[in-house]
């Protein structure tokens, strides 16, 4: 059959049909490389936010909230109308920064080059032992994803422009002492409240849920019984503390960084000095006679220090007979520095010296000759050093070459692992949550859910867990986030049925009770026949745990009474009971000095000042939203 096939093929009909599939395919990807579809989220004022832009905000707040929430994000997140919200959340704060730059833009807010690399130079995340080193630093702006070094200056001279107009409007704000005591009088605001707390347990034996019942909150509610998606992966690790293990220093190693590094155990010479200082004035001439005089009385034998405490201009250090404690060369002015240093002996004094502050007669009280410390006396220290120095050294070679396999060959670890002699290891489980290092670190976890990995199932970029350690990862098993079966939650949905019928009872009682209240009936009787009655509590301050939160709170956002009114109404409390709370009274608060108030209203003014400030950038902004949605791995 495939040899007919074959020779068919060979026919002038077959050629002509072949030439046209060929042709449609041709003018058909030439289509699609000439009409690209636009998926961008929003366009602020005519510039457009990206679908790429949106993703990468949407994973970044995605993964904070996740290790700040742990599992109660992950239950958050199967709530669909949550993350609708959560998504237009992180598309409001890219248009708030598209606004944001372009006002800095409008404004000519600038950050000069030398700005930039003087900012990098000093990130500590880029120095190893507290200097700069250029191969750390492209090392980790390549796994963050800025595969050119312009791109990462770009990015932060971004940041850095943001930051200026953000710290400009924060820091002109203040808070005026009026508002300071208003605020403090508030907070120590005292209440005298009575509640009666009603109970909802005592009316679950009063619903009955039926199958039907059960059925429908199911299927309205499925996200709610889900299990989470989760994964495996496959991994090698590189762990410097492994790479230590294995280095050889010798003590040639460790004489060439002696050597090398020898500036680093020198302690250069250092010089005790005095001085008298005879400042200048509108007279220099009677300046210079009164330090010549000073000078001559010195030298015939009259002691420095009685001296520099009567006549020296410079109080501070007259009081201590001129002392101006160990100067190294290059700390005092050049002309002061070269006299110190000219001085042969301890006691020796010198001619007068003239700065842009006046005359000095400068002495020489103690004398500390340059020293350096011996190989032999650090030796230990040093060979530690260079250890760590070459496991680094190793480590990020090694990187570099397990980034270089695991892409070149993105269909396994094994040739990254054998390069870097690795393990390939099977993790366990992995949610978005509370997983066992390596996996606790957000850019691990990232990774791990990342399209890459889980969609196109390819090796991931080389992660930096932390400065000693790096992983690639592929995908072993996915679980994807699927509804349990109903047979397993019907009694949990039965439980939640009945809890809310007899919080919906609680609550219908409450209510019909308040409003008795309300009218002046005494509820009393109504109130113990459900098992209840009023506590009084006198002088409640607002942030007590005397009383259930929710019931401190409402008893603070009621009205003050008022002749025949009553200031109540009904709350639910944080175990899901319901109270009647009444505000009896209110007490003013004393108004009491507290500086971190002060700070903390600073500080809400600031924020406030912010988001108006962004509201007023909107009101004049042409801003249109289009659809979003959750990066394809989310769900």
């Amino acid at each position: 059959m495939l040899e007919n096939i074959r020779e068919s093929s060979q026919g002038m009909t077959a050629k002509i049909i072949l030439g046209l599939v060929i042709l449609t395919f041709a003018l058909a990807g030439i289509g699609s490389y000439s009409n690209s579809v636009d998926t961008s989220v929003a366009e602020v004022n005519g510039e457009k936010i990206s679908q790429n832009a949106f993703n990468k905000a949407y994973q970044s707040q995605r993964n904070r909230m996740a290790q700040q929430f742990g599992e109660m994000f992950e239950t958050l997140s199967a709530d669909s109308n949550y993350m609708a919200n959560f998504r237009n959340g992180v598309l409001d704060n890219l248009i708030n920064e598209k606004l944001i730059d372009q006002n800095t833009s409008n404004m000519a807010i600038r950050v000069s080059d030398e700005r930039i690399k003087k900012t990098i130079r000093e990130m500590p995340e880029f120095q190893v032992e507290g200097v700069f080193d250029n191969n750390r630093y492209l090392a980790i702006i390549n796994q963050s994803g800025f595969y050119q070094s312009s791109d990462f200056r770009d990015y932060l001279r971004v940041e850095m422009t943001r930051r200026q107009l953000t710290q400009a409007l924060v820091a002109s704000e203040f808070n005026l002492p009026y508002q300071e005591n208003m605020l403090s009088g508030l907070q120590n605001q005292k209440r005298d409240i009575r509640f009666a707390t009603i109970a909802s347990d005592q009316f679950k034996s009063e619903i009955t849920v039926t199958e039907e019942q059960i059925s429908q909150y199911y299927q309205e509610n499925q996200a709610r019984f889900q299990n989470q998606e989760k994964v495996k992966v496959n991994y090698i690790a590189l762990d410097v503390n492994d790479i230590a293990k294995d280095i050889d220093v010798t003590d040639a190693d460790v004489e060439t960084y002696y050597q090398e590094n020898i500036a680093s155990f020198r302690q250069e010479e250092q010089r005790r000095v005095a001085h008298i200082l005879i400042e200048l004035g509108d007279d220099e001439v009677a300046a210079k006679e009164q330090a010549t005089s000073l000078l001559v009385r010195i030298n015939a034998g009259e002691d420095f220090a009685t001296l520099a405490k009567e006549f020296s201009a410079d109080t501070f250090s007259g009081e201590n007979g001129g002392d101006l404690d160990w100067i190294e060369r290059g700390v005092m002015d050049p002309a002061f520095d070269e006299s110190a240093f000219l001085l042969a002996d301890v006691g020796s004094i010198s001619e007068l010296v003239t700065t842009e502050f006046g005359y000095h007669i400068i002495k020489l009280t103690d004398l500390k000759a340059e020293q350096t410390k011996a190989l032999a006396d650090i030796k230990e220290e040093l060979h530690e050093k260079v250890s760590n120095q070459k496991a680094q050294d190793k480590f990020f070679e090694l990187q570099q070459e397990m980034a270089r396999l695991s892409f070149e060959i993105p269909d396994g670890l094994e040739d990254a692992a054998e390069a870097v002699n690795a393990t390939v290891i099977t993790s366990q489980w992995l949610s978005r949550a509370n997983n066992l290092s390596p996996f606790n670190s957000i850019k691990a976890i990232d990774a791990a859910f990342s399209d890459l990995v889980l969609t196109e199932e390819l090796n991931s970029d080389l992660i930096e867990v932390n400065d000693t350690l790096a992983i690639v990862m592929r995908l072993s098993e996915y679980q994807p986030a699927v509804a349990k079966p109903l047979t397993e939650v019907s009694e949990q949905i039965e439980q939640i049925l009945i809890a809310k019928g007899a919080t919906d009872k609680a609550q219908s009682i409450a209510d019909e009770l308040l409003a008795e209240f309300k009218s002046g009936t005494d509820i009393s009787d109504k109130l113990a026949a459900i098992n209840s009655s009023f506590e009084t509590k006198a002088d409640l301050a607002r942030f007590t745990g005397d009383v259930d939160s929710n019931i401190s709170k409402a008893a603070f956002s009621l009205p003050h009474p008022s002749g025949d009114d009553v200031s109540a109404s009904s709350v639910t409390l944080t175990n899901g009971n319901l109270s009647i709370l009444e505000v009896q009274a209110v007490k003013a608060g004393d108004v009491v000095a507290n500086p971190s108030l002060s700070n903390q209203q600073t500080s809400q003014l600031a924020q406030s000042a912010y988001q108006s400030y962004v509201e007023s950038l909107k009101v004049n902004a042409k801003i249109v939203r289009f659809a979003v949605s959750a990066p394809a791995s989310q769900y």
